[in-house]
């Protein structure tokens, strides 16, 4: 699907940053696109850019109304109808990453058929995909991988795709959750894959390629979380990562949604070793990604230091400190024969 930017950020009455994280992370890596925000009475979430009525969206260009919301199960609250039905009546485009189909609903329907708005249900695909093979395909991979979800999986693989780039080497994200295809343009939503085909979907994500080409993999969720870790599976198996980076939130006790306490990230390393070994004998861990967002600089860059040296790798806030060390260790790594 093609979505016509630029866009109005719809992040309705979220109760947290964290439950508007597509449209803030489409506003952090395509600002260029994100002409305002649009905030319904209590929203908790601000991505920081002009705040735009749908009139007043239209009379500044804006082509398509991205819904930049997440919840638990992806559904559309029923509140937030009228708002979509108001912006296609205003002849927007409307684009969301939830689970719900825009067209499912017969307000939102009868408002696009009626003004000719296209419906962008981003995290549905109509490709159709083969169950994984995990046969040897040239190229290299890193997967970022999570001990929890929603601890910075997606900026860490954008991070080091901006970084390698930026030494000339030859590196692309691949996304697997809707809002990194808001912000590539290409992927696909993994969760909405059904079972059988999740590990296939990944070898099309990120196919055969020259032996020196690296893909960044957007992990998902974590393979340690009762909710999300058969998707997680899956994708590690798809991604037969030749190296992985665990990412890391320090400040929570227990999995964001369930009760489950966070696994240690030396219990990740090894599960991910452990599990993906089925797709590639040598994967590897060359990295942590902790987002110390909550912490003072002394105290992240003494928990960093720690973490090196505890597991034997580099350790960094990606968007506070950057991740050359991450890129350092990755450049090492030389195709397998």
């Amino acid at each position: 699907m093609v979505i016509d930017p630029p866009y109005l950020i719809f992040l309705g009455d979220v109760p947290d940053a964290l439950a508007a994280k597509t449209g803030l992370g489409i506003v952090d890596w395509r600002p260029e696109w994100c002409i305002g925000q649009l905030r319904l009475e209590g929203c908790q979430a601000d991505a920081g850019i002009p705040e735009l009525s749908i009139d007043d969206a239209v009379k500044a260009g804006v082509k398509t109304m991205v819904v930049g919301a997440v919840n638990a199960g992806g559904v559309l609250p029923a509140h937030w109808i009228s708002s979509i039905v108001a912006a296609l009546d205003a002849g927007l485009n409307v684009a969301t990453g939830l689970h719900t189909r825009l067209a499912s609903i017969p307000e939102i329907k009868a408002a696009a058929d009626k003004s000719g708005a296209k419906l962008h249900d981003v995290r549905f695909s109509d490709h159709r995909f083969d169950t994984g093979k995990g046969t040897k395909r040239p190229g290299l991979r890193c997967l970022t991988v999570g001990t929890d979800c929603s601890v910075g999986k997606k900026y860490t693989a954008l991070a080091l795709e901006r970084e390698m780039r930026a030494r000339g080497m030859d590196a692309d994200f691949r996304a697997t959750g809707q809002t990194g295809v808001f912000i590539s343009g290409r992927g696909a939503a993994i969760d909405a894959v059904a079972a059988d085909f999740i590990s296939g979907a990944v070898e099309w994500i990120a196919p055969a390629a020259d032996p020196g080409h690296w893909d960044l993999v957007e992990g998902q969720g974590s393979l340690f979380h009762p909710s999300f870790a058969g998707v997680s599976l899956g994708l590690l198996h798809g991604a037969q990562a030749d190296a992985f980076v665990v990412c890391h939130e320090p400040t929570r006790t227990t999995m964001r949604g369930v009760k489950h306490a966070l696994p240690s990230i030396g219990e990740v390393i090894d599960m991910t070793i452990a599990m993906g070994k089925l797709t590639n004998p040598a994967i590897t861990c060359t990295g942590i990604a902790v987002n110390t967002r909550k912490l003072g600089e002394d105290e992240a860059r003494a928990l960093l230091d720690k973490l090196a040296g505890d597991y034997g790798v580099p350790a960094t806030d990606p968007i506070r400190f950057g991740v050359e060390a991450l890129v350092d260790r990755l450049a090492a790594i030389r195709p397998q024969d």
